[in-house]
C-alpha cells in the first residue's frame, strides 16, 4: 500500500491527540493556560525556523498577497467559523480555540519538507523511514497540542490524509514532481502562517490566518511560474 506512511502518520496524530485530551480533561484551567502559552512560543519559533528557509523571498510575498485576497474574497474564515462553532459544540470546545488547534496541527504536520521529501520517498521507493520518523515527532507533538488547543488537533488528520496521501500518489506516479524551489517556497510560506497563528495563540494579534490558507497553493503556482521565467 503506497499511502501506508500516512496511514500510520494519522494513527500517530489520534493517539497522542486523545491522550493529550485526556490530560486537559484532567488538569486545572490554569496548568491549561499555562500549556497554551507554550504552545503559542512553540509555534512562533517553528514558524521562524520553516520561513527561514525561503529561497525566493519575492515568491513568499507574492502568495501571501495573493493568497489573502483569495481568502477575503471567498469567505474562508466566515465558512470555518461556522464549522468550527458546530464541531466545537459537539465537543464542548469554543469555535475559536478549536480553528486555532485544527489550524495549528495541520500547518505543524502538512508544512515542513520532511512532509513532502517524505511523500516522495515512499511514492517513489516504497520505502518510509522519513514517515516513521514524522510520525513519532507528530504523535508526541499532538499530546501537547491537544492538551492546550483541544479537540481541533484531532480533526487535523482529515487535511492531513488527503495531503500526504495525495502528495504521495502523485510521487507515486509522476516522481520527483516538485523542484526545490517550490519545497522551499511552500515550507516557507506555511512558517509564516506558523508566525501569524503563534502570535494569535498568544493573543498578541488577531490576524485572520483562514483567508491567508490560499497563500500555500499560490507558493506552488507563482514558484512553477519562476523557474519558467
Amino acid at each position: 500500500m503506497i499511502i501506508l506512511g500516512t496511514i500510520i502518520n494519522v494513527l500517530a496524530v489520534l493517539a497522542g491527540g486523545s491522550a493529550g485530551l485526556l490530560f486537559h480533561a484532567r488538569l486545572p484551567q490554569r496548568f491549561v493556560g499555562i500549556t497554551f502559552q507554550g504552545i503559542g512560543l512553540f509555534t512562533l519559533v517553528l514558524g521562524f525556523s520553516m520561513a527561514l528557509e525561503a529561497e525566493e523571498w519575492i515568491v513568499v510575498v507574492l502568495s501571501l498577497v495573493l493568497g489573502g485576497v483569495s481568502g477575503e474574497l471567498l469567505r474562508l474564515d466566515a465558512f470555518f467559523d461556522s464549522l468550527a462553532n458546530r464541531l466545537g459544540h459537539k465537543f464542548k470546545t469554543g469555535g475559536k480555540r478549536f480553528n486555532e488547534g485544527l489550524l495549528t496541527a495541520f500547518l505543524l504536520y502538512c508544512m515542513g519538507s520532511m512532509t513532502i521529501l517524505g511523500a516522495i520517498e515512499e511514492g517513489m521507493t516504497g520505502q518510509r523511514e522519513l514517515y516513521y520518523v514524522k510520525s513519532l515527532m507528530d504523535g508526541i507533538s499532538s499530546i501537547a497540542l491537544a492538551s492546550g488547543l483541544g479537540a481541533g488537533v484531532l480533526f487535523s488528520v482529515v487535511p492531513l490524509f488527503v495531503y500526504q496521501a495525495g502528495l504521495t500518489v502523485l510521487a507515486f506516479y509522476f516522481g520527483s514532481f516538485l523542484p526545490e524551489l517550490m519545497i522551499s517556497s511552500l515550507t516557507a510560506t506555511g512558517g509564516v502562517l506558523l508566525i501569524g497563528l503563534g502570535l494569535n495563540i498568544l493573543q498578541v494579534t488577531k490576524m485572520s490566518i483562514l483567508n491567508l490558507l490560499p497563500s500555500l497553493l499560490f507558493s506552488l503556482l507563482l514558484s512553477w511560474v519562476f523557474l519558467m521565467l
